[in-house]
């Protein structure tokens, strides 16, 4: 395309060059692989699972798939055991994120000082971290909570008692203990984290004033701990909303329902009972509930870096 220009002395012409025709790509269109990789492998086995949760539908008979509405919702919710399950979901995953954030903190802050061998103390700690899930449920259920030659059964013995069976006399506590073990280091790193970008002028000038120790926790740290705790809450909720391995490897559920959550529950109706409806109207109540706490954490920690002025 010619295009004339006038100037001074004359007109000077140039030339535009033509817009290129064909196919382009666009950041938009890089994305879109992972984009239908993600879609692929998330939403299109979710709605799958919305769908079957409106039939009643079960592998001893696939033939016989009627449509019942609303009705596997209904069943589950109207179901005394069912809230049972749903509370020891909610036992299970608030009181192990507290255990984890109160013992993951005391070892944030004693791996914040100097000391010889912390390098070494501190990877001995974040190892039962990188352990699977079923792994973890072996060992204790084996090697520690055995009541003929478990270490704490052990233990028991040697101080002139009896020896405990844990996972029959006290599931609950027993599982939460093993869960602690395995996601603290997740907790203590990320407070760590959070501790040693603390300014160590703070409290140098805290300790000028007079401050004594516990105050300067109260006062410097722990409000300087907002953003990371608030981390640590948003994905171990998530996570510890979907424990399972655990469980299936250490108490099966039991005794009767006493450790069964809502994963355990779903694996349960879907691969002992062949309940395909019924663990798909509660796999997709898992799954509002939590997304409903992802948003709400979410809205929180949106709602603190405001205040914060961040």
């Amino acid at each position: 395309m010619t295009t004339a220009i006038p100037t001074g002395a004359g007109t000077a012409t140039t030339t535009r060059p033509a817009p290129k025709r064909g196919f382009r790509l666009t950041p938009a269109a890089l994305i879109w692989p992972a984009m239908l990789y993600l879609i692929l492998t998330t939403q299109v086995p979710f709605f799958m699972t919305v769908y079957y949760s409106f039939f009643r539908y079960n592998l001893v008979d696939p033939s016989s798939r009627p449509f019942v509405g609303l009705a596997n919702y209904a069943s589950l919710l109207s179901d005394p055991q069912n809230l049972r399950i749903l509370l020891n979901t909610v036992v299970l995953a608030g009181g192990t994120l507290i255990l984890t954030l109160v013992i993951g903190g005391a070892l944030a802050m004693l791996l914040n000082r100097e000391f010889p061998g912390r390098a070494l103390l501190r990877t001995l700690l974040i190892s039962s971290f990188l352990v699977m899930p079923i792994v973890t449920a072996v060992i204790w259920k084996n090697m520690l909570l055995n009541p003929v030659f478990g270490f704490f059964s052990w233990v028991v013995s040697s101080l002139g008692g009896q020896p405990v069976d844990w996972l029959a006399q006290f599931p609950m506590a027993s599982l939460m203990a093993m869960i602690t073990w395995e996601w603290t280091p997740f907790a203590m790193l990320i407070l760590l984290t959070g501790l040693q970008s603390l300014p160590d002028d703070q409290l140098e000038a805290a300790r000028l004033d007079g401050a004594s120790p516990l105050q300067e926790f109260r006062h410097i740290v722990l409000p300087h701990w907002t953003q990371a705790i608030q981390v640590v809450v948003l994905m171990e909720t998530i996570a510890l909303l979907q424990v399972y391995g655990e469980i299936y490897g250490s108490t099966s559920g039991g005794p009767g329902v006493a450790t069964t959550n809502l994963p355990y529950f779903i694996y349960q109706k879907a691969f002992a009972e062949y309940n395909i409806g019924l663990a798909s109207a509660a796999g997709v109540i898992t799954v509002v509930l939590t997304n409903l706490l992802a948003v709400y954490l979410l809205k929180v920690i949106s709602r603190t870096k405001s205040s914060r002025g961040e």
